[in-house]
């Protein structure tokens, strides 16, 4: 399996079965054709043409439209089967940094095509002149990916929490990582990429860090959501990257960043070296 297929999996979409979602004049996502359809019937939250939904001009505030969309996504639970709401919220905005209009619960993130946010930290621990990366195994409940292996931190950006207020948090729930230690986290980029799941739309960005720990620190789950940890050299990485499905989809891209970043994968031995450079960084638009 060539490191190009991980980025190719993350980007497979078909627009033409998606219709811009509008909020406030503004298109902030994308919604399939037959959830548009389901839509349809609640017109005093949606106006549903045949070129875009939009939300009702009547919900003119983010509360008022952030109430709608969930009370909204509750009915369509119920009567489609619909993913539940799980009361955490994104933030809904035109671009990063940009004044929310509104905020989604996370389980209609993929149904209205709304970008999400996330940070994920490689934890690295040097090992003479080389460097070793603490690799997380999922655990077996978990709803995305379960028994997959992952970097050592990550999670998604709720609404009203910064980036480096989320990694603390993350950090500790986590890997039990110090607040003093999480905090010399470097940022190292981020990675874009859009793809389909089986209700939607997923255009997500992941903001990237790397995170040096001291050689006697072992990182240890607190909520559940990590089996075990493990340490990993940046030939087996390579490798489990390229040969298998062994990480979280997702995942695999920002560890093949990694490995660009630290020259570990080079121009010279990489035939699809440029195209994993621009891969990295696809949006819904690149199809």
């Amino acid at each position: 399996m060539p490191f190009l297929d991980h980025i190719v999996a993350c980007n497979t979409h078909d627009l033409s079965k998606f219709r811009p979602f509008v909020v406030a004049g503004v298109a902030v996502g994308w919604v399939r054709h037959d959830v548009a359809a389901w839509l349809a019937g609640q017109d005093d939250v949606f106006h549903v043409g045949k070129d875009a939904v939009a939300l009702h001009p009547r919900l003119d505030t983010p509360e008022r439209r952030t109430q709608a969309v969930a009370e909204a996504g509750a009915r369509l639970a119920d009567a489609h089967g619909t993913p539940g709401l799980r009361g955490e919220e994104y933030a809904v905005a035109p671009r990063w940094g940009a004044t929310p209009l509104m905020r989604i619960d996370r389980a209609l993130v993929s149904l209205f095509g709304v970008r999400s946010y996330g940070i994920h930290v490689n934890g690295i621990v040097r090992d003479g002149d080389g460097m070793r990366l603490w690799i997380a195994k999922r655990a077996a409940d978990k709803g995305v990916a379960p028994g997959k292996l992952d970097n050592m931190i990550a999670g998604g950006q709720p609404a009203g929490l910064g980036l480096k207020e989320n990694l603390v948090k993350e950090a500790a729930e986590e890997a039990d990582v110090p607040e003093a230690l999480a905090l010399t986290a470097r940022p190292v980029g981020a990675i874009s990429y859009c793809q389909e799941d089986a209700w939607g739309l997923k255009p997500d960005t992941m903001f990237c860090y790397e995170l040096e720990v001291p050689p006697g620190f072992e990182p240890r789950n607190t909520d559940g959501e990590i089996e075990s940890f493990r340490h990993m050299d940046l030939d087996e990485v390579a490798a489990r990257v390229r040969d298998t499905d062994d990480f979280k989809f997702n995942v695999n891209l920002v560890l093949i960043d990694f490995l660009i970043r630290h020259g570990h994968l080079c121009p010279d031995g990489e035939p699809d070296y440029l195209d994993l450079v621009h891969g990295l960084r696809r949006g819904c638009a690149d199809r």
